[in-house]
């Protein structure tokens, strides 16, 4: 007998059996290759692969595939059309009758969350890659950029706009939305048919044979909510750049465009975002106070009185949400505080600080309430108080957190 880790005892064979089988189980995270195929060469090109953020939303919580050595989930896309190749390799596959276990469906498992008419066969998508030459983007051209590589050329990208009208895009859609997996935790497929949803498309434009080719770079969807009696509150609610492409300025631009699109409407009030993650608040973050700077630095004494309504005013011609306003606020005021001079350092911790006590005010208003109403039993129920010591060491924390985000924008901003 031997003793595993954990405590467990095994009889010699048993752990063998389990020893052996653990050869079989594969990160999915490691097994899955992307590609964006321009040409064939690109297919036995590995510079050109690409990997996941996450599997889980495809293969379960501990993102692993059992039932194979040395596994490999080829899932390419040609670069402008997205017409799409599935292909699965190992070079073992396990013996279910010695196991007792069968191997993971891994074509089954991926089918379910790609467009059907994919193709399994390479040949048959090498053949497809032509069709790419052809290709135009989806929609209205909104923005042009260019981009500086690192061999000291220039790339040139287009931002489109286009909504479930356009023709041929649903089909479109429902290829390009599968990255979203790979790429977004807790993402979903959206319902294409509500005919609110606007999508902007990234594009990059190159030559090809001589011709102007296109390959997608990445994309992001907005709702346009209604807003009492003719408006409307414009919610982002995916934003992707694909990873070959990340890291070059795309997200501030595509991000830019969507204002340019919305900001010049007397109707729209607002533009939010659902749920942001932390590194599309930095994205924001940078676009908004950069945007927001040269409304400052015009008029300088608006910072100097502090969050008013004059500024308000101010920051709502670029349509941000109060919330929003009032980070690119404290951002900014952070940039014009003297952090070597104690007075005007404390003096801006305090005004953060204040507003980050707000709902801990609010809370002990509502307990207040409650006391005179409720029995002394039903007052001690519900009371979930912290106290003053470890509210203060909270909000310490906290405002040591939100400044370090702040100092990482105007670093960024500093920088560029």
């Amino acid at each position: 007998m031997i003793q595993h880790r954990d405590g467990r005892i095994f009889h010699n064979d048993m752990a063998v059996a389990k020893s052996t089988a653990d050869l079989y189980v594969t990160s999915s995270n490691t097994a899955l290759e992307l590609k964006l195929v321009r040409k064939p060469e690109d297919l036995e090109d590995d510079s050109c692969t690409f990997k996941p953020e996450m599997t889980h939303q495809v293969f379960g919580d501990s993102e692993t595939i059992f039932g194979y050595r040395d596994l490999k989930i080829k899932l390419y896309y040609t670069a402008a059309s997205l017409m799409t190749y599935l292909g699965v390799t190992y070079t073992e596959k396990v013996d279910a009758s010695r196991f007792d276990l069968e191997a993971d469906d891994v074509m089954g498992q991926v089918s379910k969350v790609i467009q059907p008419g994919y193709k399994t066969n390479l040949d048959d998508f090498r053949n497809d890659l032509p069709k790419d030459a052809s290709f135009v983007p989806y929609g209205e051209l909104l923005h042009s950029f260019s981009v500086d590589a690192e061999d000291n050329s220039t790339r040139t990208f287009e931002v489109y706009q286009c909504d479930i009208k356009t023709p041929g895009f649903t089909s479109y859609h429902e290829r390009l939305q599968t990255f979203i997996l790979w790429y977004i935790d807790a993402a979903s497929f959206i319902d294409i048919d509500d005919e609110r949803w606007r999508f902007f498309l990234c594009f990059e434009k190159y030559k090809g044979d001589g011709e102007n080719r296109y390959a997608i770079t990445g994309y992001a969807t907005v709702y346009e909510y209604y807003a009492y009696p003719l408006n409307m509150r414009p919610r982002i609610g995916q934003m992707l750049i694909l990873p070959p492409f990340q890291r070059r300025g795309l997200g501030c631009q595509l991000l830019s465009a969507i204002y340019q699109y919305y900001i010049p409407s007397p109707n729209v009030i607002d533009i939010t975002v659902e749920s942001p993650s932390d590194e599309f608040q930095r994205l924001r973050d940078y676009v908004d106070v950069k945007s927001c700077s040269e409304i400052v630095e015009s008029t300088p004494e608006l910072l100097k009185e502090g969050y008013s309504k004059k500024l308000e005013e101010a920051f709502s011609k670029l349509k941000l949400s109060k919330r929003q306003m009032r980070r690119v606020y404290e951002i900014l005021r952070l940039k014009f505080t003297n952090t070597e001079d104690v007075n005007d350092y404390k003096q801006y911790r305090l005004e953060v600080k204040k507003r980050l006590n707000i709902p801990y005010q609010k809370e002990k208003a509502d307990l207040k309430k409650l006391r005179k109403i409720l029995s002394e039993n039903e007052y001690q129920a519900t009371l979930n108080v912290v106290s003053p010591e470890l509210r203060m060491e909270n909000l310490d924390r906290e405002y040591r957190e939100l400044e370090a985000q702040y100092k990482n924008v105007l670093e960024h901003l500093s920088l560029h």
